[in-house]
């Protein structure tokens, strides 16, 4: 069974979606992200990722206020990711309810920070983000490349306690041309204890059932479910076939 994570970006308070992390790409979907939201859950949907783009491009969590929003007027279990660089930061995402947070250019630049993180807060709460470019990590709302290679960089989180990932391949962000299989099922084989979230490229719901036919545990999704490839009957009828 895979899990379905439809995936919320916000941008000065609204639901948009990038193409390839591009802000100049930016397209609105809807001006209240609550509503969005609350109509996933009315459809079966039990999990949510937001993404704060003003605060990944701010270094600093920018919109916690739609997160409060969207946490106290909905039970979905919320993991939150963008401009989380700091101890206050973790903190203002945890009283906004969030119930997880990613760690993604802060796991790159700071290491300890995040190994503290998971030491205070435990391995069920911290996410490890993993978002790559050619198989390099990727930082600053993708808009910087690094050296760092995804597959030591995992094992590195792996050893520390890392249990929880979510892969980008930034290359198929928004692009509608399905994940990359192939670079999670590696990840899985290399790693088959990790709950590998795969992010990027989905285009309808055959590509969940081929991350699921894969073995791929988690799966978030966005811009495939606003522009209408997938359906929230077929959304629905996935989430009752996968339960068991």
């Amino acid at each position: 069974m895979i899990e379905l994570i439809p995936a919320i970006d916000i941008i000065d308070g609204k639901c948009v979606r990038l193409s390839q992390g591009d802000y100049e790409s930016k397209k609105v979907y809807n001006e209240n992200p609550v509503e969005v939201a609350k109509e996933l859950e009315a459809h079966g949907i039990r999990r949510l990722h937001v993404v704060d783009l003003d605060g990944a491009a701010s270094h600093h969590v920018v919109n916690h206020r739609t997160l409060e929003r969207i946490a106290s007027q909905t039970g979905l279990v919320i993991d939150f990711g963008g401009g989380v660089k700091s101890d206050e930061d973790l903190k203002i995402a945890f009283e906004s309810g969030a119930r997880m947070v990613t760690a993604g250019s802060i796991a790159v630049k700071n290491p300890q920070m995040v190994i503290h993180w998971l030491e205070r807060y435990g391995h069920e709460r911290i996410i490890l983000g993993a978002d790559v470019k050619e198989r390099k990590i990727a930082v600053n709302g993708w808009k910087d490349g690094t050296t760092c290679d995804l597959f030591p960089f995992l094992a590195d989180y792996v050893q520390q306690g890392i249990s929880k990932v979510i892969c980008t391949d930034i290359s198929r962000d928004g692009m509608l041309q399905g994940p990359s299989v192939s670079l999670y099922k590696e990840m899985l084989q290399a790693h088959p204890d990790l709950y590998v979230i795969a992010s990027g490229g989905v285009s309808n719901a055959d590509d969940l059932r081929t991350l699921e036919a894969t073995g791929v545990p988690a799966v978030i999704f966005g811009k495939a479910l606003y522009e209408g490839r997938i359906t929230f009957r077929e959304m629905e009828t996935f989430i009752i076939s996968s339960q068991p």
